[in-house]
């Protein structure tokens, strides 16, 4: 994962097995958690509000301009 400012904020859910709390074809909020990530997974804010570690191979990571950002953040 990009480190700095543009690190990405989102991703896209692909894969939610044994996992209620995601849906699949989803964006979703990621926080950064560096030792997570070393670890293969990503610090997701899921379904029910709260944020938990997800395997990173269940998500596409995106690059959204600011507008997208900033609507996505509106709608939480």
């Amino acid at each position: 994962m990009k480190k700095g400012n543009d690190r990405p904020n989102y991703a896209l859910c692909v894969e939610n097995r044994d996992c209620e709390d995601l849906e699949k074809r989803k964006v979703y909020q990621v926080l950064l958690d560096e030792e997570a990530e070393e670890e293969g997974y990503l610090r997701v804010l899921d379904e029910s509000g709260e944020d938990y570690l997800y395997p990173a191979s269940y998500f596409i990571l995106l690059q959204l301009p600011a507008e997208a950002q900033e609507a996505l953040r509106l709608t939480a």
